[in-house]
Parts: C-alpha cells; sequence; structure tokens
C-alpha cells in the first residue's frame, strides 16, 4: 500500500522529465519552432518549472497570457524570449519593453502604447495578433491596413520591431480552422505589401500542431501537450505519445465503519446502502477540486478504484471503500498518468462536466507541488541565466 511521507496531507507531484519529454517529442512531430506556454502557472505545473523543461526539451521561446507572468519568469532568471499577450485597458508597456518582453498587439492603441514604451534608441518588440474568427482579442480585419502601415511606419523610425504575427484557432472541425488559416495567410499577404516581413508566424496551438500539419508554419504554440494532456476528446494521452506530468494526490485523513443507510456529507446525497468502510480525502474544492465532480468521481486506493459519496465539501471529500482494507496515511491518488495505473485526469473532467485543461488548472495553490524528475542541468536550458 503506498502512504505519503509523514506529515503531508495532500501534493501534487510535477514531473518535469515528462514535460521535457513531451516537448521533444512534439518538436519532432511538427518540425517547427515551438513557443512552450506557462500561462496561469504553468496550467497548474508551476510556470518556472514548467519553462526550464520545456526550454531543456527545445523549446526556443515562452508564452504567456499577461505582462505580470512574463516579468516573474523574467525574475527568475529566464531570459528566453516571451510573448504576453492579453493586456489590461489603457496599461504602460515601459517595465515589459526595459525586461524585453514581447508584446502581443490586438489594437491600434496597443501599437501606439508599444511605440511610446521605446526610449534610448531600443526598439520595442511586438508581435501582431490578428482575430480570425475566434470572436475574442486581436485586430478586426478592417483594421489591418492602417495598423500594418503604421506598425511598418514605427519599425522603419525604429520605435518598433515587428519580429511576429499569430492568431488563434477555433478546432471547430478541420474545415472551420482551414477557414480561419486562409484568412491568417491572407493577412499575412497583405502584412508583405505593407512592408512588414515578420520571421514568427504561428496560429497552430496544440490541437492543430498535432492534427493539422499544413496549420505549423514553421511555428507551433503549444500548451496542454507540453503537460503530457490530450486535447482530443477521444484521444488518450498515451495514443498521442504524450506522458501527464501531474499527479494529485492526498493522504487518507479518517476511516469510517459505518452501518446501512448512513447519510454521507452535505445534504445527505448519498446514503450508504449496506454496512461499509468510508475513508475521508482531504481535498476539497478550495484546491481545486471541483465539487460538480461529486458521486460521479473517483480515486485510486491501494490498486483499487473508490468512488466519491456524497458531496465534495471545500477542503474534503468521502469515498466508500466497502471491505477494502484501507488506513489513516494510505495514498489516495485523484489523477496521474494511466499508464503506470493512476486514474486519468480525463474521468474527473467528464465528472464535473468540463476539460483536463481546467482540472490541472485549478488545482490550488494550498496544494504543494513537488517536482519530480530531472529535465538536465536547468541552469543550462537555453535562455537560462546561470549565475
Amino acid at each position: 500500500m503506498s502512504r505519503l511521507p509523514a506529515g503531508t496531507m495532500r501534493e501534487a507531484v510535477i514531473d518535469t522529465m515528462a514535460i521535457t519529454e513531451n516537448v521533444r517529442h512534439l518538436r519532432r512531430l511538427t518540425d517547427a519552432e515551438v513557443i512552450a506556454v506557462v500561462k496561469a502557472d504553468g496550467y497548474g505545473h508551476g510556470a518556472v518549472r514548467s519553462a526550464l523543461a520545456a526550454l531543456a526539451g527545445g523549446a526556443t521561446r515562452l508564452g504567456v497570457a499577461d505582462i505580470g507572468e512574463a516579468l516573474a519568469l523574467r525574475r527568475a532568471g529566464i531570459d528566453a524570449p516571451v510573448l504576453a499577450w492579453l493586456h489590461a485597458p489603457g496599461i504602460s508597456f515601459a517595465e515589459a519593453a526595459v525586461a524585453g518582453i514581447e508584446l502581443g498587439i490586438s489594437s491600434f492603441e496597443q501599437l501606439l502604447a508599444a511605440s511610446d514604451a521605446a526610449s534610448g534608441g531600443r526598439p520595442v518588440t511586438v508581435q501582431l495578433k490578428l482575430e480570425t474568427g475566434l470572436g475574442r482579442n486581436g485586430l478586426a480585419p478592417a483594421d489591418l491596413p492602417r495598423v500594418f502601415a503604421e506598425a511598418a511606419r514605427l519599425e522603419r523610425i525604429g520605435r518598433l520591431r515587428v519580429i511576429g504575427i499569430f492568431s488563434h484557432l477555433s478546432n471547430t472541425s478541420a474545415d472551420e480552422d482551414r477557414a480561419a488559416l486562409a484568412r491568417f495567410q491572407d493577412a499575412l499577404a497583405l502584412a508583405a505589401r505593407h512592408g512588414l516581413t515578420p520571421s514568427l508566424r504561428h496560429i497552430a496551438a496544440s490541437h492543430a500542431a498535432i492534427d493539422l500539419p499544413e496549420a505549423r508554419l514553421g511555428c507551433v504554440r503549444i500548451g496542454i501537450a507540453m503537460y503530457g494532456l490530450s486535447p482530443f476528446p477521444d484521444r488518450t494521452s498515451a495514443s498521442l505519445g504524450l506522458r501527464p506530468a501531474m499527479s494529485l494526490r492526498a493522504a487518507v485523513a479518517a476511516v469510517r465503519r459505518v452501518p446501512a443507510d448512513q447519510g454521507v456529507s452535505y445534504g445527505y446525497t448519498h446514503r450508504t446502502d449496506t454496512e461499509t468502510t468510508l475513508a475521508l480525502v482531504p481535498l476539497g474544492y478550495a484546491d481545486g477540486v471541483p465539487r460538480a465532480a461529486s458521486g460521479g468521481a473517483a480515486v485510486r486506493i491501494g490498486g483499487a478504484t473508490f468512488p466519491v459519496a456524497g458531496r465534495i465539501a471545500m477542503d474534503q471529500f468521502v469515498v466508500d471503500v466497502g471491505d477494502h482494507p484501507v488506513a489513516v496515511g494510505d495514498e489516495a491518488m485523484l489523477f496521474g498518468d494511466p499508464t503506470l495505473g493512476a486514474p486519468p485526469v480525463e474521468a474527473w473532467a467528464d465528472a464535473a462536466g468540463t476539460i483536463n485543461y481546467e482540472i490541472v488548472t485549478r488545482i490550488g495553490p494550498r496544494v504543494p507541488r513537488t517536482a519530480r524528475g530531472s529535465s538536465g542541468n536547468e541552469s543550462a536550458a537555453r535562455g537560462v541565466r546561470t549565475e
């Protein structure tokens, strides 16, 4: 019977070598430059450790949502190129420019703000984000002539350096994605007519990078797949050659033998059918375990799988282990690598009516992350400053 170290209540174990190997595998598969996406604290895995592991696997650039995330990577000593693409209204780009952060530009106003951040004869590096049908942020098609013309002018006078143009696909269907790709290609041609010659063009994230080769364009953004999870509802990680990097587990905190018709947890949505044993798992929705999975998810204890009984509470939930011998301190595995016998994270996602992305990303800060494995000499990873 597996047990957690003494004094450990709960933990998420992060296999950094899995991240490294996943990136290496995807880089070979796509034959493209890899932007490793480490936004949202590396999808819950830890932004810095994930960035280091991805760089060790051959990623050459990093992607985050906002400037605060990018600056945190810089403070950790990571010098690899970092792109941040979601900005607060009216934000100043001065600090980001000094730190050498690449700015994703989604409006004419952001373009001018980036230019204003240039100083000392040093241009600000930008990537222009285009709206190609997802309906989110990005330069609107009607604005492209004006933005491209001004970006080219600002580049000529040394205020900006336009290093990339990018967009995002909906993953609705191959046909929808190809239509968006065609719109993107038309926009790239328009940019070229205005004198813009960016070295990077990217529209494929994990889904299209794996499944739509024509969308790779020499550069892909890898998010969920680098953490070893499948972006497809009908394909497993293993079938894609990926290894899940996060395992979530806790130590059984209490064991209680109860009679038939025992109510369990709030609202007594579950009552025992017969005399049975209940085990208490000290993880709850405050830790990111979804309450919506109450009564539908399961955990693995001692090589057997047991259902969640009743409602998941803020700090804990109960599983019905029947007559199985379970003791306080035994490991309760919520999810991990199915090839090693752990339940898949997708089982929790299905029980909660959501996707694997959300389950791992929402694991909260109260859950300690324990890094396992080795990404090689991390201090020597490409783009990482050594002291």
